[in-house]
């Protein structure tokens, strides 16, 4: 398969309208280390963004960063880290996962909407995203959005941009609001709770005012020893004391928790955000499955009354991660029937290529959201030259 690598905007967008003028279909692709999530590449050219490379603005007074979409995501988060600042949304490393290599970049951020356990109180990566700049199938070179938070009208395509896994267009540079770095970070950690009253009691933390930054589950036996119940609190250290103090008040019939703090705290979020639990074994299947977070404990007991399963719960419960064995479907029915009986969506992230050919990898849509999808598409990417079919057969 041949391979393009431009160095700059124009570059890519000689190599898109080449292609169009084929059409040869086009894989993009950043730091390739999500490369295997959705269907099966339909494609003959790889054309990757690694070599658009290059922070191009910081304003660490305005706390925002724009970077080429090329630019490994480190080099962006060690330049916060020295200011103080931080992606808001925490966005997860999905190497241990999927079993890839490369660096992360920032452009697939955004491209794939990429979103760890602070979005319940910081909201989406596209919550943060405020300028996209991208290269139409039409190889037209696309700006959208600025580099200051502003309402718009007509169509926005920053959020579009957004979570479209590269069906609309290659990447350019993005521009993300940042947040400050907080003085302290504790986590309150209950022991023994199932399911259903981990869930009680995260909601009813999430539901307080005491401003919950992460809120997770690991049931007995994943990441080892017993069931633990996680509220990770941050800002400054006065503040953590009384909200920890408050928040033991309001869950004490729950149990008596630890605190945990310093670098045990670190790793223990980064694990919930990398997903390192379910990461062995690796043939297993991973879903990802959004849901109501009351609806959660009975989805997971739904999947696992009818296959063999393992799973813990991010975002209150909003977010199940679910391991599952890869045989036959990698349970796409049963999962997939659990969702529709309690609400909400769920995506198979890892799976072996035959399995993604042959099951939806992504929710599938009903057929009006269809309809307005491939407008969409067409509207972007006429002749589907962009990641062919990765989202949705035929798209």
């Amino acid at each position: 398969m041949r391979s393009y690598e431009p160095h700059d905007e124009g570059a890519a967008a000689e190599v898109v309208r080449a292609a169009a003028s084929g059409p040869e279909r086009l894989r993009l692709v950043g730091g390739a280390t999500k490369s295997a999530i959705g269907r099966p590449a339909q494609d003959e050219v790889t054309l990757s963004s690694v070599r658009l490379s290059g922070i191009t603005l910081y304003e660490p007074a305005e706390m925002v960063v724009s970077a080429r979409a090329g630019t490994p995501l480190a080099e962006v988060q060690a330049l916060l880290t020295e200011r103080g600042q931080m992606l808001p949304f925490e966005p997860m490393d999905h190497r241990t996962l999927m079993g890839t290599t490369g660096e992360p970049s920032f452009g697939a951020v955004a491209a794939t909407n990429n979103s760890g356990p602070r979005r319940i109180n910081a909201g989406a990566a596209r919550d943060s995203l405020i300028g996209v700049r991208f290269i139409n199938g039409r190889g037209e070179a696309i700006k959208s959005g600025g580099r200051v938070m502003k309402n718009v009208t007509g169509l926005d395509l920053v959020k579009l941009m957004a979570g479209s896994w590269g069906t609309l267009g290659l990447l350019t540079e993005v521009t993300f609001k940042v947040l400050p770095r907080q003085e302290r970070v504790a986590t309150l950690a209950f022991p023994d709770l199932d399911d259903v009253r981990a869930i009680g009691a995260l909601s009813a933390a999430l539901g307080s005012p005491f401003e919950l930054t992460g809120a997770a589950h690991l049931p007995a036996g994943i990441a080892g020893g017993t069931a633990r119940t996680l509220m990770r609190l941050e800002g400054f250290s006065e503040s953590i004391d009384y909200r920890l103090g408050e928040l033991r008040r309001l869950l004490k019939r729950f149990g008596e928790p630890e605190v945990v703090e310093g670098d045990p705290g670190a790793e223990l979020w980064t694990g919930i955000r990398d997903v390192v639990a379910l990461s062995e074994p690796r043939e297993a299947a991973i879903w990802r499955i959004a849901t109501a977070p009351t609806h959660a404990p009975a989805v997971t007991a739904a999947i696992a009354s009818r296959r063999e399963a393992r799973w813990f719960y991010d975002w209150g419960g909003g977010l199940i991660w679910l391991a599952t064995d890869a045989a036959g479907d990698a349970g796409a029915e049963i999962v997939r029937a659990a969702v529709r009986a309690e609400g909400g969506h769920a995506t198979l992230v890892r799976a072996p290529e035959a399995v993604r050919a042959a099951v939806a990898v992504f929710e599938p849509l009903s057929e009006a959201l269809m309809r307005i999808t491939a407008g969409i598409k067409a509207a972007h990417d006429p002749q589907g030259l962009f990641n062919p079919g990765r989202m949705y057969a035929g798209l």
